[in-house]
């Protein structure tokens, strides 16, 4: 099995403080996180654009020229499937529970010719961001559940839609790179494991939101972490454990912030990592990450350098 040790950051922290954070670190895959929540498609845009820039360039493959993993880790769906396609295609997208069709979310994985779309988005996508390499993480939009509830829809659960959409998303990517594979992101209304068949190449991404920091994912005594692990064997059953990915929040102090200004300092709490990290091991996850947002220059001058180090030689003790 080959490890990986990761963390993602946002798009806008790309500079020469993160290099050198990340060269130091000991970390061997980092990922790079348009901000999500509904403008997620805008930052993805942004994101997009920016890479035309020398000094993103540079970022990028100086680290993929020292042999570390970058990759795009993103809420795409919106992007894939861009909102004003409504207006000339309101049957690409979802039926709401009021029987209206609306472009707030997702789409209609029951839509032959939105899926034709979006798989032709998706190789458009995938060319645009040669560096990625073969693992893939586009994810369906950022929002606990917003599923399709027309006359072929309804019947599907959150987590079938969402692998209708995936597996679109792999032909497209596919197109454009043979190897592609692509995460089945587990969280929020998709943790329950689909009934959908998977295309080869989707793999297990792993991420428990609503768990709470102060107590071991796998406390008995904890409702809300016990609630994330409940098809966790499930899913590893489903998907299996080739390439499957543990995305954790350990470092995310965007999550901690609010997600907006003043940041506060980051609650690292070595030892429910090191207990967390040590099951998700145990499970036989292959990849290991956390979000590392809010945790850029801006922070390192209110609170020091974040301890990052520490966190890596948690992952590779196990």
């Amino acid at each position: 099995m080959m490890k990986s040790n990761g963390i993602i950051i946002h798009d806008t922290d790309i500079g020469e403080y993160w290099k050198s954070l990340f060269l130091e670190s000991g970390l061997d895959t980092l990922g790079i996180h348009p901000a999500g929540g509904v403008d997620a498609h805008l930052s993805l845009d942004d994101f997009l654009k920016s890479l035309e820039k020398p000094e993103v360039q540079r970022f990028i493959y100086d680290l993929k020229g020292k042999g570390f993993n970058i990759q795009l880790e993103c809420h795409a769906l919106s992007w894939l499937l861009p909102r004003d396609l409504y207006q000339k295609h309101p049957h690409w997208f979802r039926e709401n529970e009021n029987g209206e069709r609306t472009a707030d979310f997702n789409m209609c994985p029951s839509c032959v010719e939105a899926l034709k779309y979006l798989e032709e988005r998706a190789s458009f996508l995938a060319s645009l961001i040669p560096w990625n390499g073969e693992n893939y993480h586009l994810w369906i939009d950022d929002v606990a559940a917003a599923p399709c509830m027309c006359e072929r829809c309804h019947h599907l659960s959150s987590s079938d839609q969402a692998m209708i959409m995936y597996n679109s998303i792999l032909k497209g990517l596919k197109m454009y790179n043979a190897n592609a594979r692509l995460a089945y992101l587990a969280y929020h209304g998709t943790m329950e494991p689909p009934t959908i068949t998977p295309e080869k190449g989707i793999f297990l991404e792993f991420a428990p939101f609503k768990r709470r920091f102060d107590k071991c994912i796998f406390d008995p005594e904890c409702a809300e972490n016990a609630a994330e692990l409940k098809y966790l064997d499930e899913l590893l059953s489903f998907f299996g454990k080739e390439s499957s990915k543990v995305l954790e929040y350990w470092m995310d102090n965007s999550l901690f912030s609010g997600w907006k200004k003043p940041y506060v300092k980051l609650p690292f709490n070595r030892e429910i990592l090191q207990k967390d990290v040590s099951f998700y091991r145990s499970k036989g996850f292959e990849h290991i990450t956390s979000f590392g947002c809010f945790l850029g220059e801006e922070y390192a001058m209110q609170y020091g350098i974040p301890p990052v180090k520490k966190y890596v030689e948690m992952l590779s003790a196990h």
